[in-house]
């Protein structure tokens, strides 16, 4: 089995820059670019393009934040950080509470949850009248 040894060639700036002026100005594609000019990889044009290339900047956002935003924005991380852990801590609370209420029923034999429900329906026709 024989390796294939590849050979890295550097080109300068200047010709990078004329390749690109080349595809951007004059149409030419940059397969037939790659053919002209010699170039084997087949990447390499299309790292050039990003690089020098005019079309490289359309891609890119930038954001212009006052110094008050970015405070506003760190205090509602902060506040949506302490939502999460108590909302966390909420469901904890009601999942304990749900294993007590079936640990009693199993314990009492009775449907504690079903007996609160209607006890509290009766309260409100109660307070309706």
């Amino acid at each position: 089995m024989t390796k294939v040894q590849r050979t890295t060639t550097r080109y300068s700036d200047c010709f990078k820059l004329q390749v690109v002026e080349e595809i951007e100005k004059n149409g030419l594609g940059i397969e037939e670019c790659r053919r002209k000019y010699g170039i084997a990889g087949g990447d390499t044009i299309q790292k050039w393009l990003r690089k020098y290339g005019k079309h490289h900047l359309l891609n890119k956002i930038v954001r212009v934040e006052t110094r008050d935003e970015i405070d506003e924005l760190k205090r509602l991380r902060a506040e949506n950080e302490a939502l999460k852990k108590a909302y966390a801590e909420l469901a904890l609370h009601h999942k304990c509470s749900e294993m007590v209420i079936e640990v009693a029923d199993e314990l009492f034999d009775m449907d504690l949850k079903k007996k609160y429900e209607q006890e509290l329906s009766l309260y409100f026709k109660k307070k309706k009248q």
